[in-house]
Parts: C-alpha cells; structure tokens; sequence
C-alpha cells in the first residue's frame, strides 16, 4: 500500500485502525460455540454422575486414646541402696531381666543367721526325737509315768515346729536377698529410670523405679454416642442395615494424626453395657497390633468403626446434594435434559461423598457441576449433561493471555484517537 497514500487518507487509517482493533479484540480468546442451526445460544453444558446402587458400608470416625497392653511399676520390695543400673533406658527388657541390684550385705547377714537358727532347731528335734525313741519301749512296759512319757511326747512336736519356724525364716531371708537384685516382672518397653546410684528405696513403702509397658499389642480406648448405637441397632432390627463382616463384630481402623491410615486392622473386644450419664457416651476398647512399635500408648488417633452397610445405597459428591431445613434434594437430569430438583434421604458421610438411602433411581443422572450456569438461563432449559470427575484442586492460574490483547487493544484506541489531530496541523 502507498504510505502516503494511507497518510493523507484518514478514511483509510480509520479503516485500518478498525482491522486492527477487530484482529487484536480476538487474540488469546477462545472460539466461542457454534449455537444450533436455527440461531441462539447452545445449551450449557453440566457434569453428572450416574446413579448406581450398591453396597455401601457405612463408617464412622470416632476419638480415641491409645493404651499400653500391660504396665507394670518396677518397685523395691526390701530397703536398701541402689547399687547398679542394669538396663538402657528406653530399652526392651525381657521377664526376669536384673533391672537393679542393691546393696546386699545386710541382707546376706540376716540369711546367714536364719540359717543358723535352721541348724540350732534341727538339732533340738533330733534330740527331742532320741528321747522320744528311748522312752518309747519304757512307756510300753511302764518303767516311766504317764507324766514323763507324755512330757516326752510334746518336747518332741515343739522341736519339730521349732525346725519348721526356722526353716521359713531362713526362707524369708533368701527371698528378701533374691529381691534385692530388682528383676523386670514383665517384658516390654521400659522407661527412664527414676532413682540413680546411692538412693535409699523401699525404706517404708515399695519405692517405684521404673515403668515397663507392653506395647505389641495396643488397647485403644474410644467412645460413640448412645444414641446413634441405638439408632443403629433399630436398623439392623428393621433389616434396613447389615453387620459389617462375616460376623456381628465391627470393621475398626486406626486414623493417625496425618491423616494416613494404620495398614494393620483392630479387633473390637468390648462395648461396655452402661452409658455414661455424664456424657451420654458408650465406652469401647479394642486391641491394635503393634509389632513395629510405630504406635506408642497415650496417643491421641481416631477410630474408623464400620459396623454396618447397606445394600442398596447410592454414594454421591457432597457438592450435588442441597441441604436445607425443609430436607435434601438434589438436580436430575432427566430424559428431556431437563434438570429438576428431586427429594432424597441421606444418611451418613463417606469421606467427601453422602450416602443416600432413598430417593433416587439406578441409571438417573445426578447434576454435580455448572450450577452456575442455570442461574444464567430461563428456568427449563435443556442443558448438555457430561460424565463428570473429580479434579484436584489447583492453583489459580496466572494472567490470562487475553491480557497482552487488551493491552494492545487500548494502545491502538489510542493512536487512533490521535490521528485525526495530526492530520489537521499538517
């Protein structure tokens, strides 16, 4: 084209300024839709889920409190001084593992004079017991009075109750030496030691040394509302729920701080037959194995219990069910594309989906997404249901491309603004 031609012609610029702007206003934009063929807008499209009935089973997560299996107090049942730390604190000890050892020489005093006292008596009793022997054939032929004979007789029992008082004293002081050495009354995990060489325990009471927990397995401790045990239990009467599992025991995970779930399953081992009237709650425990020791007793976790599924429920995204004070409905798309609202019943939650109990249909479309898009359209309007998935959140994405356009766009606007004024002072 002639540039002086295009100067000198502001109907040309004008027209080449239009041309641009049209150019530039469709740059980074989308194609719009084709509508259908007789004109007008298309119909929105929404996703949709397909209804698909089947056995749901139906959880909840409670809190709990794990506890060790067994603990046992290590304790000092004579006095005396500690004289030897045997263990590593934090350590597994096995049953009858030394802990301890205090210091034993009074101790061995005292057996060494129970045992003293053992042969003094035995001695009288095999004294006592010669006499017996000698005056046994005189009192046959009455040589020696009722008197002397019976005299004869009961210094002999009293040598024999002599032996046998000195034998368990002497019994006594070997079992207060043998608890001396201070022995693990059971295997587990043990703690920090709680007295340090030197110490003065068990002077007056049983002073405590350490603590052993037995943590393979684990109890965890939980509780559930009375009232939803009921509500449950009018279920399973009604045949409306069936127990979870192969028997009338319940299905129990262990929910960790993280959020993961612990691989190894729990087994409930009681539910206690009284509700706490404080509370209103119902007391459970469970046993959890713990064979790698990842859990450790006093943790707070939370219980997935299923104790029951029902076989013909439906799961859908909690995004598509509407909840009100006038009940739950949901959008079906029916055969006309149409979507209307239908009633539903819910009943508990399964991660981020609802379990509905009734209400809708196997092979109904259930909206779920583009609820925004009916607020834009008359009330009726068909709409374009598509199967729908469920993203993961991402983070918003940064400034369109359609920006550097509109850039350009008011750039233009603006020259063109200016041309005129140019084209006059020349």
């Amino acid at each position: 084209m002639n540039l002086p031609l295009l100067i000198a012609c502001p109907v040309l610029r004008v027209s080449l300024a239009a041309s641009c702007l049209l150019a530039l206003s469709g740059c980074g934009q989308p194609e719009s839709p084709k509508g259908p063929p007789g004109g007008g807008m298309p119909p929105p499209s929404v996703g949709v889920v397909t209804v698909q009935p089947g056995s749901v089973a139906l959880s909840t997560d409670l809190p709990g409190r794990l506890e060790a299996w067994r603990v046992a107090q290590v304790r000092a049942r004579v006095p005396g001084i500690v004289s030897q730390r045997l263990f590593t604190e934090g350590a597994l000890v096995s049953a009858g593992q030394p802990l301890f050892q205090l210091d034993d020489a009074a101790l061995r005093a005292a057996l060494a004079s129970a045992e003293a006292a053992v042969a003094r008596a035995e001695a009288g009793q095999a004294q006592a017991q010669a006499q017996l022997q000698r005056n046994q054939p005189l009192a046959d032929a009455r040589a020696i009075s009722a008197q002397e004979w019976l005299l004869t007789q009961t210094t002999h029992k009293q040598a024999q109750a002599d032996a046998a008082t000195a034998r368990a004293a002497a019994m006594t002081a070997r079992i207060n030496l043998d608890y001396s050495a201070i022995k693990a009354p059971i295997a587990g995990r043990i703690g920090r030691a709680l007295v340090t060489e030197g110490a003065l325990v068990g002077q007056g009471d049983a002073t405590q040394l350490a603590v052993i927990q037995q943590t393979h397995p684990l109890y965890v401790n939980f509780t559930q509302p009375a009232a939803d045990a009921l509500r449950l239990r009018k279920a399973f009467d009604a045949g409306q729920l069936k127990r979870a599992g192969a028997g009338a025991a319940a299905e129990i995970r262990v929910l960790l701080d993280d959020g993961s779930v612990y691989p190894l399953p729990a087994k409930l081992l009681f539910s206690d037959p009284t509700v706490d009237a404080a509370t209103g709650q119902v007391s459970l425990r469970a046993e959890v194995p713990n064979p790698k020791g990842e859990l450790l007793p006093g943790l707070f976790v939370k219980v997935r219990l299923v104790q029951a599924s029902s076989e013909n429920s439906i799961r859908l995204p909690q995004q598509s069910v509407t909840r009100g004070p006038l009940g739950d409905s949901v959008l079906v798309v029916g055969a006309d594309n149409k979507p209307v609202p239908r009633k539903i019943s819910v009943g508990a939650s399964q991660g981020t989906d609802w379990v509905v109990l009734g209400g809708l249909q196997a092979g109904e479309k259930v909206m779920v997404d583009g609820f925004q898009k009916l607020a834009m359209v008359p009330p009726g309007t068909p709409v374009n249901p598509v199967p729908w998935t469920a993203r993961p959140a991402v983070a918003p994405p940064a400034a369109p491309a359609s920006a550097g356009a509109a850039a350009a766009l008011a750039s233009a606007a603006t020259a063109l603004a200016a041309a005129p004024s140019s084209a006059a002072s020349r």
